[in-house]
């Protein structure tokens, strides 16, 4: 009877056993959701991208919700080729190269946010140009040619009233206009930041004469077109669908880094140059004020992209991909 009783307690703790395992086995799903999201970034070098470094840092430091990927480069073209080949999830870029991107990969990306406003200045080398229509009859060197900086000065000069328009030339890149500006080789220059800064610091007889920002603001202050989106965040609609919970803890963390980034441009200047967005961390510091990095989202994004992408459409309508981005194109939650 002993060794019976014996064996029925063996049965009895190997069962308890079994059902223990079981439970675990059950819960072990629970813990899903809390594996790391891998999401693939692609950014320009520029303000566009300056928004990221704090959580690229984070990224380093095995301190974000997600795991990120990032990737920089100086090319719109490279981001065109990395969204649209499923190499990125998530990109920084022009707002206008996301409308054209919308088209051209037939609806497959979405808005997610504005990320910079406004980075366009008038420098002057001497003391004349004070407003807009201090630029009639003058000979203004540009770059942006065929993208927002040529349509945002177009407007902007249309509405302007001037007695004589100014003759504008454009160089085909914004490096090559900034070396001329930094060499007292042009007077009077329209570039964005961070070259503006850049050109500053080289060339002390130049200066800041109008923030395009501003004079965007003043003629437009009476509609919802008032603020000047160039920069902007998109995801591939897949990637929104099917990790809509990653998504969203990107978007607040980006914005931790955004508020870093404004809030603490010495450190973040360190950042930027660390990451090679720019070469010098002093400049960098001097340039996150001019940058106007933002984070918009749901529909402010949408009440000031809209407006602007007439704008664009009315001046080219190439320049976001032939016809204007329809609701789907905005990403609302």
């Amino acid at each position: 009877m002993r060794m019976r009783k014996v064996g029925l307690l063996i049965i009895l703790v190997l069962w308890v056993v079994a059902l223990s395992l079981a439970a675990c086995s059950s819960a072990a799903p629970e813990n899903t959701e809390s594996v790391r999201a891998t999401i693939r970034i692609s950014a320009l070098k520029g303000p566009t991208g300056m928004g990221l470094v704090k959580l690229m840092s984070d990224q380093d430091a095995n301190k974000t919700n997600n795991d990120y990927q990032f990737n920089l480069t100086g090319s719109p073209d490279d981001i065109v080729a990395q969204i649209s080949s499923g190499q990125a999830d998530i990109a920084a870029l022009p707002t206008n190269l996301a409308a054209v991107l919308y088209q051209k990969t037939n609806q497959s990306i979405r808005m997610l946010a504005v990320n910079t406003l406004g980075v366009l200045y008038i420098l002057e080398k001497g003391d004349q140009v004070h407003s807009l229509a201090d630029l009639s009859g003058r000979e203004l060197m540009a770059s942006g040619q065929g993208a927002v900086p040529e349509y945002v000065l177009n407007d902007l000069l249309s509405q302007s009233n001037l007695a004589k328009p100014p003759q504008i030339t454009y160089k085909a890149e914004h490096e090559e206009l900034a070396t001329l500006a930094a060499a007292g080789k042009a007077d009077l220059v329209m570039l964005p930041e961070p070259f503006v800064t850049s050109v500053l610091s080289k060339n002390p007889d130049m200066r800041i004469a109008l923030d395009l920002t501003s004079e965007w603001k003043k003629i437009h202050q009476d509609s919802s077109d008032s603020e000047l989106a160039m920069g902007c965040l998109v995801v591939t609609s897949a990637f929104a669908q099917n990790q809509s919970a990653a998504v969203n803890s990107f978007l607040t963390e980006y914005k931790a880094s955004t508020d870093y980034v404004n809030a603490q441009p010495a450190a973040a200047g360190v950042l930027i140059a660390q990451y090679k967005i720019m070469a010098d961390a002093t400049l960098a510091a001097k340039a996150i004020p001019n940058c106007h990095i933002v984070l918009m989202q749901g529909t402010a994004m949408k009440n000031v992209l809209q407006p602007f992408y007439e704008i664009l459409f009315a001046a080219n309508a190439k320049s976001v991909g032939g016809k204007l981005p329809d609701d789907a194109f905005y990403l609302i939650s």
